[in-house]
């Protein structure tokens, strides 16, 4: 099973980003993503930016990551 999880871009210096998520930041390759811009938000799998998507998906997508952690914790 492959996750990518969303970001959201901060800077882009040619091919790569840095992105933040939660207070974490990366650098990922924007070679299969040219049109991400500064404030997008992108799906990263393996250091790769491989979709852009919009605030509202990228938001719900980390509330069910939490829900899915909070399960975890409580077993």
């Amino acid at each position: 099973m492959c996750l990518a999880v969303p970001f959201q871009v901060k800077s882009i210096e040619g091919d790569y980003a840095h992105v933040e998520l939660s207070g974490v930041s990366r650098k990922v390759s924007i070679m299969l993503t040219p049109e991400v811009t500064v404030g997008d938000y992108i799906l990263v799998h393996t250091g790769y930016a491989i979709a852009k998507i919009d605030e509202a998906e990228a938001q719900e997508t980390l509330k069910l990551f939490d829900e899915c952690l909070k399960v975890v914790e409580t077993e």
